[in-house]
């Protein structure tokens, strides 16, 4: 019978970086009225809260390395002083903390991640999207469970998509971003207008630095290491999973929505 449109709360998409996730997550949106809820878009929302309050301080006052944690928050809010006054308090410090670790390039923890993660899905009162990014760790999957089983809302299905490595860093290699409408292009199964230029808006495309060859097989390990353990947790907790190819004989809008909605047809 497969899943039924209205009575989706939300979908999962996972994949290896590179997989081909994006077209999988469009049909999804598509079909099953839903939003997408990309990891990065969250990290991009509240860093901007916190950029947009001027601090050009140093982050590192904001955080007890003796203790390994940062300041109580009214303890922040006072270090702050003017620059939060009128501004949105939770945002700007959940942003603040997610600052301090990017530019002191440390790995962001889990729970800072959870907590702007449950700031955002709460705007839709959790429910109605497509989760992009999230969860990546075995205890991101364990908050994400507990936290939708605490609203009552529900993990519909996983759309897990599946490639293979050297496929994906073929696939990586050439791929093109327009830096102004963000819109995904192939060298070779996609290319921009004349070679270089973005179809939608002119722009020309670029390669993004995260696409050379070391970066893409670092993200591969990562993906072994840290995501299949968080899908693991999923299945064991019930979630459906079904499996849908990153590569198709015909890659077009259609065969790509046919693949995806054939298979959740055998939930």
């Amino acid at each position: 019978m497969g899943l039924i449109k209205g009575e989706v709360d939300n979908l999962l998409v996972m994949g290896k970086s590179g997989a081909g996730k994006q077209p999988r997550i469009d049909v999804l949106v598509a079909e099953f009225g839903l939003e997408q809820l990309s990891t990065g878009n969250i990290f991009r929302e509240y860093l901007g809260q916190f950029n947009a309050i001027g601090y050009e301080g140093d982050m590192g006052v904001f955080y007890d390395e003796g203790a390994g944690e940062f300041l109580p928050d009214e303890q922040l809010v006072e270090k702050l002083g003017d620059l939060i006054t009128g501004k949105d308090k939770d945002a700007v410090l959940l942003g603040l903390k997610a600052k301090y670790f990017i530019e002191s390039g440390k790995f962001v923890p889990d729970s800072i991640t959870n907590a702007l993660f449950e700031s955002f899905f709460a705007k839709s009162g959790f429910k109605g999207m497509v989760l992009d990014g999230y969860p990546r760790t075995r205890d991101q999957s364990q908050f994400l469970v507990d936290l939708v089983a605490s609203k009552g809302t529900k993990l519909d299905a996983i759309v897990l998509v599946d490639n293979e490595d050297e496929a994906i860093v073929a696939r990586t290699i050439g791929r093109r971003i327009c830096p102004n409408c963000q819109k995904v292009f192939h060298m070779e199964f996609k290319p921009p207008k004349d070679g270089k230029l973005c179809t939608e808006c002119g722009t020309a495309v670029i390669l993004r630095s995260d696409d050379s060859e070391e970066k893409i097989r670092s993200r591969l390990q990562e993906f072994q290491d840290k995501a299949v353990p968080a899908l693991a947790f999923l299945k064991e907790k019930g979630v459906p999973v079904v499996k849908v190819p990153g590569n198709l004989p015909v890659f077009t809008d259609e065969a790509v929505r046919a693949s995806v909605m054939d298979a959740l047809e055998q939930l």
